[in-house]
């Protein structure tokens, strides 16, 4: 059996991750990455469904064993990609989503290569912008914070493999694109190295 594709996607707010991926995960052959954090749980959440809730001092020897993919701090918390769980997923066949941002993006795929990297995006800045100003939920500044947010990510997005836009309407056809995306990777040359060995047998 082979092994399943680690794919890390990212986007800024308003790109529509959660939507698409949901599209991923209704296949049946995608499983969502869930992260481990050290902050407590909030009411309704479930430990190993929404996050591993561990304790910090858990979290610190993760990382110091080098158990940890990614992770970041955030308001005293760290937060981040437990190795075990992910690749147990992977020597499983099936793939693997991590929705995570840029920076946490890069340090999976120093110790993971073969990781894809699909940034999501809306059609346009303009179309993010009013996205987050007619979904009602945050804050005038909140808004402004995220939109400067994203001219920081995208100065970066030249190191992603992959763009895929999210039109009004159409995540069912950004999740397709992702799709075939994995359909093309798994055919790669560089993913079927032994392809001469395995052809004749040798």
């Amino acid at each position: 059996m082979s092994k399943g594709l680690m794919l890390i996607i990212s986007g800024p707010a308003g790109s529509g991750k959660g939507t698409v991926n949901a599209h991923l995960l209704g296949t049946g052959d995608f499983v969502y990455s869930v992260s481990a954090t050290t902050r407590a749980p909030r009411p309704g959440e479930r430990n190993g469904v929404n996050y591993h809730f561990i304790s910090k001092e858990e979290f610190l020897s993760r990382i110091a064993s080098g158990d940890m993919l990614e992770y970041t701090e955030y308001c005293g918390n760290f937060y981040g990609t437990p190795k075990k769980e992910a690749e147990a997923v992977l020597d499983s066949g099936k793939n693997l989503i991590l929705e995570i941002e840029i920076d946490g993006a890069h340090q999976v795929k120093e110790k993971y290569p073969d990781a894809i990297l699909i940034m999501l995006l809306p059609p346009s800045f303009s179309v993010q912008e009013h996205r987050l100003r007619t979904r009602g939920t945050e804050t005038e500044d909140k808004i402004l914070a995220r939109l400067e947010r994203t001219r920081e990510e995208l100065s970066d997005v030249s190191s992603y493999d992959y763009v895929v836009y999210n039109h009004d309407s159409k995540d069912k056809e950004a999740a397709e694109q992702i799709l075939s995306i994995v359909s093309a990777e798994k055919c790669s040359l560089r993913r079927n190295a032994e392809v001469r060995k395995k052809y004749f047998g040798e």
